[in-house]
């Protein structure tokens, strides 16, 4: 136990089959918290996701990421012996973290009802695609059902992406964008419910999480905008290719536009009296964004970035990914460290999104082997023979 941590003597039990609620254990594990995933006798459905770090190994890179530092035990919980079990360990517990369809909580002793009358002290974070209340309730969903019932993945691609590929149709973000923004909101409800000092039930719909990164769309109806992939773009700025890459530009300031000007050598077109205006400029987006792309076509990435942030031009580089890795920013704030895995090369890993001092979070343990921590369950079941492979 790292005292240094915020969430130091917490536990946490998860049941988690998918992404969110795993994350949502992940950046508490990341914060201190012991978090013990308890398993069906096939294993957590992530230990199976592709890709694989190794083929020969057998570990899946999604699951090496989500499971670091937590533990791991096997129940079945259809079966009354195993549940009493589990219901023993949640009474040592602070927050249970459970994403089980509804339809299968009554049989698992995890509805909401019971849950609380056996565990009256214990913070329930129930997150689901839509949420357990409402009408969508039931409704099973994925990362892609996500990211666009919420409505984000309905204006992508768009900007420099639309220019270049108009005929494209609406695209899923890179990884588990979706399914990650509802782990962050449970881990933010489980915690501010926790600190009630109460038990009580948690309602997360990873909706409901991704429908907030749309805010901006989501604001202009009120004004009678409806934003499309076709026309979301900033006025000018936005991605921006240059001759052996791509830098993201925006300009929101008034001296931020002054610098940009600077930047590119001070063109006649740019100090023209009209551009004065953050309104004509505004209006004027498209023919701003001719020259800035045709000025951009002749520079190199990062010369360009350095100039830009040294007279406070908000522009950095798209990064590749062995770029994200290895970059001097992301050294220096030690960003990623190496997660040492069995009979494979170390992995950099993002030890966590945040950090509460001037060191950053500590990876401790890598991702557990199936029922590592059986002992955590008592005599009666340390020795319970584990009726799955690895």
């Amino acid at each position: 136990m790292d005292t240094r941590l915020p969430l130091s003597g917490v536990r946490v039990i998860e049941t988690a089959s998918g992404v969110a609620a795993a994350y949502a254990g992940r950046l508490l594990a990341a914060m201190g918290a012991e978090v013990v995933l308890v398993e069906p006798p096939g294993l957590c459905p992530l230990r199976r996701h592709a890709p694989m770090l190794d083929e020969a190994s057998g570990i899946s890179a999604l699951f090496a990421v989500l499971g670091v530092d937590k533990k791991s035990v096997i129940l079945d919980l259809a079966a009354p012996e195993e549940q009493a079990a589990f219901s023993r360990l949640l009474s040592t517990a602070d927050i249970l973290i459970d994403d089980t369809p509804l339809a299968d909580r009554p049989a698992h002793g995890l509805d909401q009802d019971s849950v609380a009358a056996r565990h009256p002290h214990l913070v329930h974070l129930s997150i689901l695609p839509f949420g357990a209340n409402g009408p969508k309730a039931d409704w099973k969903g994925s990362e892609i059902t996500a990211l666009h019932s919420a409505g984000e993945g309905y204006l992508l691609p768009n900007g420099l992406s639309a220019d270049l590929f108009p005929d494209r149709p609406p695209l899923k973000i890179a990884g588990h964008f979706a399914e990650r923004q509802g782990g962050v909101a449970g881990a933010l409800a489980g915690l501010a419910a926790l600190w009630t000092g109460t038990g009580q039930f948690v309602d997360v719909s990873i909706q409901d999480a991704n429908l907030a990164v749309g805010a901006f769309a989501v604001q202009r109806y009120g004004d009678g905008s409806t934003e499309h992939r076709a026309s979301r773009s900033f006025r000018y700025g936005g991605v921006i290719e240059c001759v052996d890459g791509h830098v993201e530009l925006l300009t929101l300031e008034e001296r931020q536009w002054k610098s940009l000007v600077t930047l590119m050598g001070s063109p006649s077109w740019a100090t023209a009296p009209a551009l004065a205006d953050p309104v004509e400029r505004s209006a004027r987006g498209a023919e701003i964004n001719a020259y800035i792309r045709d000025w951009a076509s002749r520079q190199r990435v990062e010369e360009l970035v350095g100039r830009a942030q040294a007279l406070g031009v908000p522009m950095a580089r798209y990064n590749t990914p062995d770029q994200v890795v290895s970059g001097a920013h992301e050294r220096a704030r030690g960003t990623f460290t190496n997660l040492h895995l069995p009979d494979l090369p170390p992995l950099p890993l993002q030890t966590a999104p945040f950090r509460f001092g001037s060191d950053p979070l500590p990876l401790t343990n890598p991702p557990p082997a199936p029922g590592a921590d059986q002992d955590l369950l008592g005599k009666d079941m340390s020795n319970t023979p584990l009726r799955a492979s690895a």
